[in-house]
């Protein structure tokens, strides 16, 4: 016997109607009805829409204004399907219509993420930026065994090079390149008395008293992850609202002014290339903090904001779909034979 979904709400005449005239058609057209408030439930509501009633058997949907007749074609449409499916496959039949009756494991873990994804997106992205920050503070408190723990998580997944990332405790925040052109401050060449960079050799450098320590991840990774973070907060604050934006501006927002100032740095790294090179050139550079920190906030925000609004879309629909076997299971018990 095949279900038949009816999505109202209170106070709704048309929704009245259209139940009665589901009834009526039961005799002729056997069905078992189930009745969804969408009022309980915001996501439900939201992926249906407030124009209602509207009725879903299956891969079926009708939406008003439709009429007695048109829910009699739709009853006859999915009756013609199901004996279809019975026909030529009867026990995969079976086996999908208890599914669409049963409320599993798996279903109740997705109902869970499908509520509670965005809090846990949100932890996720504050535990990953905000944990790197501990790494300079056990140090300046000469926990250095935990301190050590914290970079070497980080190790593979960022490149962690001094001159690219921020310190703490110390005489400056930072200590840029020479070849970065910013006045006034101690660069990482006057810090290690030599111009050859070694990437490899750099990269452990953890800081010291004078210098202060390093955080666990650089400039643009922080950014990065803490812009992610703040539109998940933001997207909290609106009630899930927020539309993704579309692809293209995602990439010229997001992802080209981050791979340009990034990519255009790698040459810099290339032992000898920066002195054998004359300098009008130009051919090597070196981003700042600043740069790396504003195109790292444009990916991570953009990034955020193209992968939030669609995962609240799958939310919804996983919302929906439990939502709906839940109504089925309360209204008509254990699974019937079809």
């Amino acid at each position: 016997m095949i279900t038949v979904t009816l999505y109202t709400r209170d106070q709704c005449p048309e929704c009245d109607q259209a139940q009665a005239d589901l009834s009526m058609l039961r005799e002729s057209l056997p069905h078992q009805l189930v009745v969804v408030n969408i009022q309980k439930d915001r996501g439900v509501r939201e992926k249906i829409g407030d124009h209602l009633p509207v009725v879903e058997i299956g891969p079926y949907h009708l939406r008003p204004p439709f009429t007695r007749q048109d829910l009699q074609i739709m009853l006859g449409a999915a009756q013609d399907r199901v004996s279809q499916m019975e026909r030529v496959d009867q026990e995969v039949y079976q086996k999908r219509l208890e599914r669409g009756h049963t409320l599993t494991s798996a279903d109740r873990i997705s109902n869970f993420f499908s509520y509670h994804y965005l809090a846990i997106a949100n932890l996720v992205l504050l535990l990953y930026f905000g944990l790197p920050f501990l790494a300079p503070v056990f140090m300046k408190n000469g926990q250095t065994t935990a301190a050590s723990w914290i970079y070497k998580i980080y190790y593979p997944l960022c490149h962690q090079l001094p001159f690219r990332s921020w310190f703490l405790f110390g005489e400056q925040p930072y200590y840029p390149r020479d070849l970065a052109g910013i006045p006034g401050i101690i660069t990482w060449e006057e810090l290690t008395h030599s111009h050859e960079v070694d990437p490899f050799t750099a990269r452990n450098f953890t800081g010291n008293e004078v210098t202060g320590y390093k955080v666990a991840i650089c400039e643009r990774c922080l950014a990065m992850y803490a812009s992610m973070f703040l539109f998940g907060m933001a997207f909290w604050v609106t009630r899930r609202r927020l539309r993704s934006i579309p692809m293209y501006l995602w990439v010229v927002i997001g992802l080209v002014p981050i791979a340009f100032d990034g990519l255009s740095q790698l040459p810099s790294l290339i032992p000898g290339l920066v002195e054998a090179l004359p300098a009008s050139l130009a051919l090597v550079r070196e981003s700042t903090p600043l740069l790396r920190t504003l195109t790292g906030v444009m990916f991570g925000w953009m990034t955020a904001w193209y992968l939030f609004p669609m995962l609240e879309q799958t939310a919804r629909e996983a919302r929906l779909i439990t939502e709906r076997k839940i109504a089925v299971i309360r209204h008509n018990g254990p699974p019937q034979a079809g």
